[in-house]
């Protein structure tokens, strides 16, 4: 991607274009291919305008480049880069919402799309936070941005060094620790009331093992089928979706 400013981002596609443009994102200028002249695109334009953010008509080539192989729909957005939250946020959104803590803790998450689709149902469940590591796990960017279809503005991301203090601290808090794993509590049974964070281990190798060893009680998805794993964000829409219908929603 030509990304030369370190300081700058793309949001790629129409409908993530509107989205970020609707947002409180720090937006530095709009690119629309030249010649496009559908109502989508005018949506943008016009989106934009409103808001005094500078529109630029370039060549398909250019967005070409910009989105490096992605289905920008001649539509990409540039903004500062993604700000991240605080942990003190997280707990603020519940407080605002007067619900107890609920919090997803992203252990090593490497693929851009997984983060992407976990945010979407993260948004949907009314989750208030989700946490991740500094490092070996992906970050904000234009692909988890675009595949999360606006859900990267409504759910604050906060960034620690390292997760297993992070539990720590958490657990001084009161917040309860759930994991997952093979070995663990049929999650259907899983009583989600109070303030709770769930843990999502890496795509292979699961949560680590000294994560693990803070976590107050593992969950289980069993399965019957011949393929005994699932995709990491699929994983995480189930028991997203099992801790919201657990907490009376």
């Amino acid at each position: 991607m030509d990304n030369t400013n370190k300081d700058t981002e793309f949001v790629i596609g129409r409908h993530p274009a509107i989205e970020t443009l609707k947002s409180n994102q720090d937006i530095n200028k709009v690119f629309i291919q030249d010649g496009l002249k559908s109502d989508a695109i005018r949506d943008v334009i016009t989106t934009a305008q409103k808001k005094k953010i500078i529109v630029s008509k370039v060549p398909k080539s250019k967005l070409d480049l910009l989105a490096d192989g992605q289905n920008h729909q001649g539509v990409i957005v540039a903004v500062a880069a993604y700000k991240y939250a605080e942990i003190d946020d997280l707990f603020a959104a519940a407080a605002n919402k007067k619900e107890d803590p609920f919090f997803l803790i992203l252990d090593g998450i490497e693929d851009p799309h997984n983060l992407g689709s976990i945010m979407r149902t993260a948004d949907a469940a009314g989750v208030h936070g989700i946490i991740i590591p500094k490092r070996r796990a992906v970050q904000l960017t234009s692909t988890v941005a675009k595949t999360s279809t606006g859900a990267i503005e409504h759910v604050p991301v906060a960034r620690v060094t390292n997760l297993v203090q992070l539990v720590k601290e958490l657990k001084k808090k009161n917040v309860w620790i759930f994991g997952t794993d093979m070995n663990g509590t049929d999650f259907r049974k899983w009583n989600a009331t109070g303030a709770i964070a769930l843990v999502i281990g890496n795509e292979g190798k699961g949560i680590s093992p000294l994560l693990k060893k803070e976590c107050d009680e593992m969950l289980t998805i069993p399965m019957v089928g011949h393929v005994q794993s699932l995709n990491a964000s699929v994983a995480a829409s189930l028991l997203i979706y099992q801790g919201f219908s657990s907490r009376g929603n």
